[in-house]
């Protein structure tokens, strides 16, 4: 679907606001992505290291997994394929770095999939949930949103941007707490990073399950040596 050509049904668009939405009840705020460690150590002191950070692992670590996992998951939503859907979920729930990466997605996945479910109801999103309790699977972010999206006939161009852009804001957010930074410069980092985002959801939409992977080997390492951190704000 061509930028030109992406229309959104009534309603979609404010829902989509919502459930990206800082005041959405996920508990994003309380993870750093490992950036706490990695402040700690000195890899981030300013703004520019900070972008530097979140672009490479938006484009080579967790980030670009994220958006292949949403964007498959849309697409099998979209295309009724139930089975390659609880595939993508059950992968995506597994493709964890470390235990806190696991923590972070699942948790704020549960949360917004019971939300969803109570506000939005939708027979996609109970299967969903009632088959990944039956197998003990538990639910990632980026395929719950994919989901919802998908059900409410939202492009998976338009869909994916905006996740990853609302993955990139509230991890800015986490720096300019951080490291310290002030609101302006998380502002700039969020501009200096809108062309990452959308080069990320181009190449994932091109993309597979068969193209996961990872060359951000830091952003784990930052996470792993997050968990033993002596004084945290975050949970990861």
């Amino acid at each position: 679907m061509s930028d030109g050509h992406c229309h959104l049904p009534p309603l979609a668009l404010l829902r989509l606001q919502s459930w990206l939405s800082p005041a959405f009840p996920t508990g994003a705020y309380s993870y750093s992505h490992g950036l706490e460690w990695a402040v700690e150590a000195g890899h981030i002191h300013d703004r520019e290291t900070l972008v530097d950070w979140l672009q490479a692992d938006l484009c080579y670590g967790s980030g670009r997994n994220e958006a292949i996992f949403f964007h498959e998951a849309w697409r099998c939503t979209t295309d009724d394929d139930r089975l390659q859907l609880f595939e993508a979920a059950e992968l995506a729930a597994a493709f964890r770095g470390t235990a806190e990466f696991a923590l972070e997605s699942s948790q704020q996945a549960a949360a917004c999939l019971v939300t969803l479910r109570q506000v939005w109801p939708d027979r996609v999103l109970d299967w969903l949930s009632e088959t990944l309790c039956e197998r003990d699977v538990k639910p990632a972010l980026a395929v719950v949103l994919a989901v919802a999206m998908a059900r409410q006939e939202v492009p998976a161009s338009l869909g994916l941007s905006a996740f990853l852009q609302s993955y990139i804001a509230n991890l800015i957010t986490a720096g300019v707490r951080l490291v310290p930074l002030g609101q302006t410069d998380g502002q700039l980092a969020i501009a200096e990073l809108e062309r990452a985002v959308h080069t990320a959801s181009r190449q994932a939409e091109k993309s597979t399950i068969a193209d996961l992977g990872s060359a951000a080997f830091m952003v784990d390492l930052a996470s792993a040596a997050h968990e033993t951190q002596y004084t945290r704000l975050f949970r990861s």
